[in-house]
Order: C-alpha cells, then sequence, then structure tokens
C-alpha cells in the first residue's frame, strides 16, 4: 500500500492557512484531502479556550491526541491521496504552559519524530506582523497581536527544522500571499507525483 504524502500548513493565527487549504482542495480536486484542526474542533466543541496550567495541559493533550487520529484516519481511509493537515502535532508546543521542550517529553514523543510525519510544510507568517488585525472569521480565536506574533515565531523555529520548509512571508494583499503559498504547494505536488510514476487516483475506502 502506497504511502499517502502529508502537507502541514502552519504559521501563526491569522496566516491565511485555512482559506488556503480551501482554494487549492478547489483547485486540485478530490486528489487533495483536508485534515481540518483539530484546536477549532475541540473549542467549538466545548474545551475551554482560555486557562492557565492544568487547564491548558488539558487542552493540547487532547487537540494533540485528536490531531494524531484525525491524520492516521484519513491516511487510512484515503491512502494514497494527498493530505493538507491545518495544523500539526507539533503547534501545541506553541500553546503549552512552559518550555516547549516538555510538551513533547509529556506526550512520549520527540519534535523529530513529529516532523517525520510529515513530507513538507507549508508556513504562512501571520499578518500581525503587519499590523493587520487578525480576529477574522474564526470565533475559536482570541489572540492578540502580540501573541500572534510570539507563537508565529515559535512555531518557525520548530516547523524549520523540516527538510521540505516553505516559508510564505506576510503580505500587505492577502491575495498575493495566498498564491503564494498555492504555487509553493503546486510545485511540492508536482515533485511527489515526479517520483511517484505508478500513482493513481485511489477510490475511497
Amino acid at each position: 500500500m502506497e504511502k499517502c504524502c502529508r502537507i502541514v500548513l502552519s504559521g501563526g493565527p491569522g496566516g491565511g492557512k485555512t482559506t488556503a487549504a480551501d482554494l487549492y482542495r478547489r483547485e486540485i480536486g478530490e486528489e487533495v484531502v483536508i485534515v481540518p484542526e483539530a484546536a477549532t474542533i475541540l473549542y467549538l466543541g466545548g474545551f475551554p479556550r482560555a486557562g492557565e496550567g492544568d487547564v491548558r495541559r488539558a487542552t493540547q493533550r487532547a487537540i494533540y491526541s485528536v490531531q494524531l487520529n484525525l491524520e492516521d484516519a484519513q491516511a487510512a481511509h484515503y491512502r494514497s491521496r494527498i493530505l493538507l493537515c491545518d495544523r500539526g502535532t507539533i503547534d501545541g508546543a506553541a500553546y503549552w504552559p512552559g518550555p516547549k521542550e516538555e510538551f513533547f517529553t509529556h506526550l512520549g514523543t520527540t519534535l523529530e519524530a513529529e516532523l517525520r510525519r510529515y513530507d513538507a510544510v507549508i508556513f504562512f507568517e501571520t499578518a500581525a506582523v503587519g499590523g493587520i488585525a487578525i480576529e477574522g472569521g474564526n470565533p475559536a480565536r482570541i489572540e492578540s497581536n502580540e501573541q500572534a506574533i510570539k507563537i508565529d515565531r515559535t512555531l518557525r523555529d520548530m516547523w524549520s527544522r523540516h527538510p521540505n520548509f516553505i516559508f510564505v512571508p506576510h503580505n500587505v494583499s492577502f491575495i498575493k500571499k495566498v498564491n503564494a503559498g498555492l504555487d509553493e504547494l503546486a510545485k511540492f505536488v508536482s515533485l511527489h507525483h515526479k517520483f511517484s510514476p505508478n500513482k493513481q487516483r485511489p477510490s475511497d475506502e
């Protein structure tokens, strides 16, 4: 059975990840499957969005578990399709109430092990770096611009260690930024197909 291709879309709050994922899915079609953001699913389902210490630890444990299993379920169901993951299992470390290294130890894993789960990372820099308000249309988002920038930097430090890390900088034109991200996604997908000559569009199973 051929392993599916997993591409993470990450970055600080207000970076355009979810919009880019939806546009790319529409452009490419059924070959692409979006793995939704686990944090938003849980926050909208009743998990506390704010809190300190044990509250944040419990929440991040739940997000990690849901993200992990969402990805694995989609990979098993769609097999050789391209998974676009709206955030990845590493992102919770940026929200952990303590050193980010403690996040991985607490969950019995390592940064290196989590990076190996993915074939590429497309990192959308938060619009907060340009002083643009990020509240947007996500009701689960409560970060200030200052917090968004700090989270963005922490995430970039971790994800940039991936060998296929692609950085999409902030642009005053959101359309140009999203298009730049879509171009990078297209390049990687094209390269993936080049080295998978026998790959066929699978039926849902």
